[in-house]
């Protein structure tokens, strides 16, 4: 059983399990009812996501320096008492399901999922490579 870190609206893996949105907005254009059927997400959960103002800065830092200010703020945000235990219950469900949670980003070194890879990592999340 594991965690997978994925792309969302990329194809799913076949033994993914249920796919977990992290995002702040659902998919322009898609209607609700699609969101699974197009490999987007089943379930929505923003919780996760950077708050809007941080998503702003995250699309803005071209520089590492910006980068690791963006990942410092956003650690900030997920060590919010709800956020904290969302990974933590994240990271135990790990080690008995297959489940993933993603982003839109198309490179996760420059993606709030990187951060959050390495959150529910430093949690003991059993997190598939890859």
């Amino acid at each position: 059983m594991t965690l997978r870190i994925v792309r969302l609206g990329s194809p799913r893996a076949k033994d993914e399990g249920l796919r977990i949105g992290t995002v702040r907005r659902p998919p322009r254009g898609v209607p609700k009812a699609e969101f699974a059927a197009q490999d987007w997400y089943d379930v929505w959960y923003p919780n996760l996501a950077p708050s809007t103002e941080l998503v702003k800065q995250a699309q803005e830092a071209t520089t590492p320096k910006a980068w690791a200010a963006f990942a410092r703020k956003y650690r900030a945000e997920m060590a919010v008492p709800d956020n904290a235990r969302t990974l933590d219950l994240l990271a135990a469900l790990s080690h008995g399901s297959d489940f993933s949670v993603g982003c839109y980003c198309e490179d996760e070194a420059h993606c709030h999922r990187s951060v959050l890879r390495a959150l529910l990592a430093e949690r003991g999340a059993s997190i598939k490579a890859g």
